[in-house]
């Protein structure tokens, strides 16, 4: 494994091991079969390039309403519980003594990307953004609390993990591009990003 640092942010290269990542995407499947995908749109209307879904006590949804997290599916059902997988590598790096609330799983296609953006939704920033990489490879960039800070990116490949705490937990973030096809971890391409954090 191989630490880097990009603008505060933290990377963790090379994490988790090749059954590490297959055994998480089996419970990242389950989780689907119990809260299907969806392709969100942003409050302007515009429809998102991912495809999103959620575990734990809260998901993160966007409508014309605005962003902000929600309690059940649309459906009304609740939120499946978060994989014990992934509880497991947040007391492992989180430093935190809250456990995560939402686990946000994101589905990038061959075009996904992600545009600069804060994790600002949540009312407590004092535990950090825990992100997992899983598939195809994804150029991260990371720049400054405000919009117009310098921006330094770097390859993020399956098995990776990103931690943004401390001056970094309201850095902008994004996802550039992913090199579709470059991983064979998911049958039919395209990367999976897992991100855990507390809400309230």
């Amino acid at each position: 494994m191989q630490r880097i640092e990009l603008n505060g942010a933290e990377i963790l290269s090379g994490y988790l091991s090749p059954a590490a990542q297959r055994a998480l995407v089996a419970e990242l499947r389950a989780v689907a079969g119990k809260a299907p995908f969806r392709q969100h749109v942003t409050p302007s209307g515009k429809k998102m390039s991912v495809r999103i879904t959620a575990a734990g006590d809260y998901g993160w949804v966007s409508d014309r309403s605005g962003y902000r997290y929600e309690p059940s599916q649309s459906s009304g059902e609740p939120w499946p519980p978060i994989p014990p997988a992934l509880l497991s590598l947040w007391s492992e790096l989180a430093n935190c003594d809250r456990k995560p609330q939402c686990c946000l799983v994101n589905y990038y296609g061959e075009s996904a990307r992600m545009g600069l953006h804060q994790d600002r939704d949540e009312k407590d920033f004092s535990c950090p953004v825990l992100s997992i990489s899983l598939g195809d490879d994804a150029q991260f960039r990371v720049g400054g609390i405000n919009r117009s800070d310098p921006t330094r990116s770097v390859w993020l490949k399956s098995g990776d993990i990103a931690l943004l705490r401390g001056p970094s937990r309201l850095a902008f973030h994004g996802i550039d591009k992913i090199r579709f096809g470059s991983s064979s971890l998911l049958p039919n391409g395209g990367r999976i990003n897992v991100t855990l954090r507390v809400v309230d």
